[in-house]
Formats: C-alpha cells, sequence, structure tokens
C-alpha cells in the first residue's frame, strides 16, 4: 500500500488490522491532508498580513462579508459531498464503473448549481455589507470583495469535486499537493496585486517590484485567480489521471434519479447545517461589527490565527470520511468503527496539543498580521480564550467526518445547530454587552466543548453503524 494512499479491496476478506496498524494508516493517510491544511494555513497568515499591513479598515472590510463567503462556499462543499461519499462507498465495494458514472452526473448536476449561486451572490453584492451593519467607511471595499471572490465559485466547485473524487478513491497526496500549489499562487498574485510599485531591497540588490496598487480589491482578484489555475489542474488528476475514476474510460453521463436523489438527501441536511451554521457566523458578525473597527478587525484576524488549530482536525475528518466510507461500502462493521474511533481519538490529541502552542504563540501571531496595537492586545486575549476548547472541536470535526463517510448527516447536523443557536448566539449577545468582544469568544468556545461532548456520545452509541449502504 502506497503512503498516501488507501484500497480497502487490499485487505483480505475478514482480515483486521492491528491497533497499531490502523492507527499508523489513519496517520500516514491524514498526513497529506494535515500538510496542505498547514500550507493553507501559512498562506492565510501570510494573506492576512498583506491586507493587515494596509490597516484596520481593510481587515475589517474583508471580515464584513467574510462569514457570508463562508457560507457560499460551504454549500458547494456540501453540493460535492453529496456525490462524493456515493463514490467512496462504490469504490469500497470494487464497483469503480458505477463511481465514474456517478462523478459524471455530478459535474452536471454541480456545475449548475454553482452558476446559481455565482448569480445570487452576485446579486446581493451591492447591499450585503450594509445589511450585515458595515461602517460607511468600510462598505465599497467589502462589496467589491464579495463579488469578485464569488466570480470563482465554479472554480472552487470543480475544485471540491475533485479533491473529495480523489481523497474518496484513497489519493490523498495529489489534492493536497495541488491545494498547497493554489496557496502558493494565492500569495504570488496578491503580492503584485495588493501593492503598488515600490522599491525593493533583496539580498543588498535594490530594484522596483511592480505592482498594481489594488488593496482588497487585489487580494480578491488573487484569490480567484488561484483558484482557477488549480481547477484546471483538479479535473486533470481527478478525472483523467485518476486510474480508478478515469473518465477517458467509456460510461454514462445520463442523470439518473437515483444518484440524483441520493445526492441530495445527503446534500440537504449538510446544506441546512451550514445555512443556519453560516447565518450564526453572520449574526455573529452583526453582534461584532457595532463594537467598532478595532474589535471587528481583531475578530477577524483571531479567526485566521485560530485556522492554525483547524489543521490537524480537518485532515483527519478527510482521511476519516474516505476510510470509513469505504469500510462501510465493503460492509466491513468492525473496520468501520475502528477507523472512526482512532481517527476521533488522533484528531483529539492533536488539536489538543494545537490549542496550546495557540495560547502560548497567540502574541507573537498577532504581532506578524497586524501593526495595530489594540488589535495585537485584543485578539491575543481573544485566542487564548478559544485555546481551552480546541480538543473538543477536533472532536466535533472528526466525529462529523467520520458518522459522513456512511451518510449519517442529519444527526449530526441536528446537534451543531441546536448548539450553534441554542448556546453560542444566545450568550454572545447579553456577554458581548458586558464584556465587548471577549464575551463573543466565551461564548463560542464553550458551545465547542458542549457540541463536541454530545457528539462523542453519539459515536460511542454506535447506532450510525447501522446504516444502508448508499452504494446498494
Amino acid at each position: 500500500m502506497a503512503a498516501g494512499t488507501f484500497d480497502i479491496s487490499e485487505l483480505r476478506e475478514g482480515a483486521m488490522p492491528s491497533r497499531r496498524e490502523m492507527m499508523r494508516l489513519v496517520a500516514s493517510l491524514s498526513m497529506p491532508a494535515i500538510m496542505a491544511e498547514l500550507s493553507v494555513i501559512i498562506m492565510q497568515y501570510i494573506d492576512a498580513a498583506m491586507v493587515g499591513s494596509l490597516g484596520a479598515q481593510a481587515s475589517a472590510s474583508i471580515g464584513l462579508v467574510e462569514t457570508t463567503l463562508w457560507l457560499t462556499e460551504g454549500l458547494c462543499f456540501c453540493a460535492a459531498t453529496g456525490f462524493t461519499v456515493q463514490v467512496a462507498q462504490l469504490v469500497g465495494a470494487g464497483r469503480d464503473d458505477r463511481a465514474r458514472n456517478v462523478t459524471r452526473q455530478a459535474i452536471l448536476v454541480l456545475t449548475a448549481f454553482s452558476l446559481v449561486m455565482l448569480g445570487i451572490s452576485a446579486a446581493i453584492s451591492g447591499s450585503l455589507p450594509a445589511w450585515l451593519g458595515g461602517r460607511p467607511e468600510l462598505l465599497d471595499d467589502a462589496s467589491r470583495y464579495f463579488l469578485i471572490f464569488s466570480c470563482a465559485l465554479p472554480a472552487m466547485q470543480m475544485i471540491r469535486l475533485g479533491t473529495g473524487v480523489l481523497q474518496c478513491s484513497g489519493d490523498m497526496r495529489t489534492p493536497s499537493a495541488l491545494n498547497i500549489l493554489g496557496c502558493v499562487l494565492d500569495v504570488v498574485f496578491n503580492w503584485f496585486l495588493i501593492f503598488p510599485t515600490r522599491d525593493v531591497d533583496l539580498f543588498g540588490v535594490a530594484f522596483a517590484m511592480p505592482g498594481a496598487g489594488l488593496g482588497v480589491t487585489g487580494a480578491a482578484v488573487g484569490t480567484a485567480a488561484s483558484q482557477v489555475v488549480v481547477m484546471v489542474l483538479m479535473i486533470y488528476f481527478a478525472l483523467i489521471r485518476n486510474p480508478k475514476i478515469n473518465l477517458r474510460i467509456p460510461g454514462s453521463w445520463r442523470l439518473e434519479r437515483r444518484t440524483v436523489a441520493t445526492a441530495g438527501r445527503l446534500f440537504a441536511p449538510m446544506a441546512l447545517e451550514r445555512i443556519v451554521e453560516n447565518s450564526a457566523y453572520i449574526a455573529t458578525t452583526v453582534i461584532v461589527a457595532p463594537l467598532g473597527t478595532t474589535a471587528m478587525a481583531a475578530h477577524t484576524l483571531a479567526i485566521t490565527a485560530e485556522s492554525l488549530c483547524y489543521m490537524p482536525g480537518y485532515g483527519i475528518g478527510a482521511a476519516a470520511t474516505m476510510l470509513v466510507g469505504q469500510a462501510h461500502g465493503a460492509g466491513r462493521r468492525d473496520l468501520t468503527r475502528g477507523f472512526a474511533n482512532f481517527a476521533v481519538l488522533l484528531g483529539m490529541l492533536l488539536m489538543a496539543a494545537a490549542g496550546v502552542v495557540l495560547f502560548v504563540a497567540a502574541p507573537y501571531i498577532m504581532a506578524w498580521l497586524t501593526p495595530d496595537q489594540q488589535v495585537r492586545e485584543l485578539g491575543t486575549l481573544v485566542l487564548r480564550i478559544e485555546s481551552f476548547a480546541e480538543a473538543f472541536y477536533g472532536a466535533q470535526i472528526v466525529v462529523s467526518g467520520s458518522l459522513r463517510g456512511t451518510g449519517d448527516i442529519l444527526g449530526p447536523t441536528v446537534i451543531n445547530l441546536a448548539c450553534m443557536w441554542g448556546l453560542r448566539i444566545a450568550a454572545s449577545v447579553p456577554l458581548a454587552l458586558v464584556m465587548g468582544l471577549p464575551g463573543v469568544w466565551i461564548a463560542m468556545a464553550a458551545e465547542l466543548v458542549v457540541c463536541g461532548g454530545i457528539l462523542l456520545v453519539r459515536l460511542r452509541r454506535g447506532k450510525w453503524l447501522d446504516r444502508k449502504v448508499l452504494a446498494g
């Protein structure tokens, strides 16, 4: 078995790896995704530092619409997952021909979906910043950033599909490498688009560095351009070079009611979760915006800084979806439970360690992201509050990823939504009035602990193991 790949058929029928082998397999398959997440985080830090160097107003204008962009991009992820979970189970069952046909249908449906999302985003881009309670000086930059970023949604949709298809067919390495490339390109494009032409001294050699001087608009254009490049490469590697999902092999492009309906059943609860969850993020933005530009900038940059801790969780969650999906599709109940348990344990341990790092390094991270002393101090405080909840956030991410592999999406969705609105938002409003931004982040940390704990109980009970295989 090559590093970074996995196929359930490589285990003979009835064979069960040892605990050490299972942990090693979960770790090895998670590593490419974790490294990709790490590169994304590093590039996000650099990106945020580039914009942050323009001042608190620039950071706040992006932060104003950032949560809405999470919603639109998240819906594209949900739509792709409705098909990629089916692909994982079909590959696990050894039905590669059927997996290819499901992928063909996904391309047709997801292209149409992303174009609809682009149309809606373009229609609301002019009014959105004002709806969110943004201050007048933020509105123009925020509106342009949202519109330009939204134009990349079709490319992001295909990247999500390609990443999911490669991961669920057992290839964790290729999508990780391509996503790393996308982050590098984003920084390179931003370097030339955000700043004006300026004098640079490199190793004692002075020269004029060309630049477009577009500011916040340049950050959006750079991100969109990088996504288009990655989309082209992702389509090539996921749909042409991939030995299992090679669309050069003849097959059908006809939409099938069962496939689309199954994707819809998976998409609906995930989309509901994203809509309500991101509505909560947007509501948080509305709560934070009146606290002032400093609080808005600190909130935005702290969210970027905290993403350091997401890295192992989302990497392991992606590996868990693939491993659990293949094991469930092959009818291996023992492997399904084993992979889920080990993935969750590893995710919690690594995110707890990341939380410790975040607590210690918070002032240094904020100092890198912004030159504004008030923003630095406030950002450091809220990051240290959040660091205590990271282990349970890891449980939330990886348990959800594991259950997703069996098609168990509705239950975790209800749990996440109830905790988000019933605890985080309900507590944020009074705490913000009394404590300002730190009160909002205390509510956030409490919600992560409660939600992660409830999902661990659901994983332990094991009813999700009895779900029917979607592949049929």
